[in-house]
């Protein structure tokens, strides 16, 4: 059984004391997982403990309840509060309201009051966890961002950023029918406007709705596609039966844009792509749309312009090997040698089949180099960490006989700068480490000093700051600034002999009363306490 924590807050030890014997907590399904003494102490425990519900007292020194609850809900909004006092005082109750506490109670506590406000709240707590959980909401929510995911995918087939073998399993998990045989990309570009004028006046997205709407009502019925707007014009993935059907669906074409004339008085250009028979090429239909669609100043617009049939002779290379370079700096980036040899071998294969001229292959080699320069430059790369010195990396890659040769200098020097990527960030982390741990060196008697301070100062979240600084000290922020404060303020007591409240302002505190308080948590004693004991010692 799951328990919910709770965590107990009030500066008289006897009062939670009682507040824990009052009831039954872990059949009540709750456990209590910690108590303090005041809001600050309450906030440091609050970052090293998942609590579900704060149970605080108004009235304690350094800072109060209410004060406490508002910074809570602002580092965990999810938290239930409930406000005890022994105040029956209406401002109170209004600010519990504030800060959206469930119960504003007073004391002496009832135990049956208490024992009904935490079912309520574990049956709010029940509730949102199931939600959290309920596959038909997420089903619900998966369903409502279905166009939004579909969209993005198309977007990215475009594009050329989905790989070969991943593109089946994010067709699967999209719903996308993409079983073509044969793709044909089709773009409509709306001109700006009408050349009469009439359409001076209209908001140029609006038309193209307008437009796309007259497009699925004409399309769809005839023509299997998907139909969605990308950089303002709209784009068209159409599943075609076979290579005969490419003039029919461009005489398809020409219609629908002297109908969108007609009916919306838009001037819009089909430009109609290459065919292709696998969806990863997709990207050089969508270039050959875009291409088609330039030829308007020759050709004119409201009307559909097949690349294949004005320029056959264009050069239909598919841009493949761009998604293989990326996927290979994405592994190299991410620090495993494994998937990094995986992707410089697709890579290599690719080569290996693709049937490409010797200038073609050469050009692409030559590509590669000048993106790998790129990449060593754009993450601070030596190169001759990589290469050495005075070697001619273009002459080099050329003069590679195979693409298994190719492959293995490829996979060398990927290595190479994966270790490099590796050390750079190493570095990084701990030299942002490093300027925490001097500021504090150097502020630490500040007494605003804080982790909002400390993140300003490094320029970064607060959320990477803690996840760094913890996973590299041991430690969270907090305590480590405490730690250091509580050991300078050992040397001022035992070695310069400071009073008590010069030691707290020296260290950071404003209140010398909650420095002894912290200095009697850490080490167990007073600071009085504490240097007669070192003095009978000696």
């Amino acid at each position: 059984m799951n328990l919910y924590s709770v965590l107990l807050v009030d500066d008289e030890e006897e009062v939670f004391q009682v507040i824990m014997k009052k009831l039954d907590w872990e059949s009540m399904g709750f456990r209590i997982a910690g108590y303090a003494r005041n809001g600050v102490e309450a906030l440091e425990m609050a970052e090293e403990l998942q609590i579900d519900v704060v149970m605080t007292d108004i009235k304690m020194p350094y800072m109060d309840g209410l004060t406490f609850c508002k910074k809570l809900k602002e580092l965990y909004p999810r938290t239930k509060i409930i406000i005890f006092s022994g105040f029956d005082e209406f401002d109170y109750a209004r600010e519990a309201i504030k800060v959206e506490a469930e119960e504003y109670i007073l004391k002496p506590i009832n135990s049956n009051e208490l024992r009904e406000i935490f079912e309520r709240i574990k049956i709010n707590l029940d509730k949102e966890l199931d939600e959290k959980r309920n596959i038909d909401k997420l089903r619900e929510y998966y369903m409502e961002s279905l166009p939004m995911l579909q969209e993005n995918f198309f977007i990215s087939l475009m594009d050329g950023r989905i790989s070969k073998d991943q593109i089946e399993k994010y067709a699967a998990d999209y719903q996308v029918d993409l079983e073509g045989p044969c793709y044909i990309v089709t773009i409509l570009h709306i001109s700006a406007m009408a050349p009469d004028g009439e359409s001076e006046g209209m908001d140029p997205f609006l038309m193209t709705i307008a437009v796309k709407k007259l497009v699925e009502e004409q399309l769809l019925n005839v023509w299997d596609s998907k139909i969605f707007i990308y950089l303002g014009d709209i784009l068209v993935i159409t599943q075609l039966q076979d290579e005969d059907s490419a003039a029919r669906f461009t005489d398809m074409m020409d219609k629908l844009c002297r109908m969108a004339k007609r009916i919306c008085n838009a001037r819009v250009t089909a430009g109609i792509g290459h065919l292709c028979n696998q969806l990863s090429q997709l990207p050089m239909s969508y270039q050959g749309a875009k291409n088609a669609v330039s030829y308007r100043v020759l050709y004119g617009n409201t009307r559909a312009i097949n690349i294949a049939e004005i320029d056959p002779q264009e050069n239909v290379d598919i841009p493949w090997e761009e998604p293989y370079i990326q996927k290979i700096f994405r592994e190299i980036k991410m620090g495993e040698e494994g998937p990094l040899r995986n992707a410089v071998e697709e890579f290599a294969a690719q080569m290996a089949v693709s049937k490409m001229s010797l200038q073609k292959y050469r050009l692409l080699l030559m590509e590669l180099v000048t993106e790998i320069f790129r990449f060593i430059g754009n993450n601070h790369i030596n190169p001759d960490d990589i290469f050495g010195e005075d070697i001619d990396i273009y002459n080099q890659v050329l003069q590679l006989e195979s693409t298994q040769a190719l492959r293995e200098w490829l996979e060398e020097n990927c290595m190479k700068m994966q270790r490099q990527v590796l050390c750079e960030r190493q570095d990084t982390t701990k030299s942002f480490v490093t300027k925490a741990i001097e500021y504090v060196k150097e502020h630490y008697g500040d007494q605003d000093l804080s982790i909002e301070i400390i993140c300003s100062y490094l320029s970064v979240s607060a959320a990477y700051f803690s996840t760094v600084f913890k996973k590299e000290t041991g430690k969270t922020f907090i305590n480590y600034l405490t730690d250091y404060r509580m050991d300078k303020a050992l040397e001022l007591l035992l070695e310069k002999g400071e009073k008590t409240y010069i030691i707290a302002e020296k260290v950071g505190y404003s209140d010398p009363n909650y420095f002894s308080y912290a200095f009697k948590k850490q080490f167990g004693r007073s600071p009085s306490k504490y240097k007669a004991d070192k003095l009978e010692q000696r």
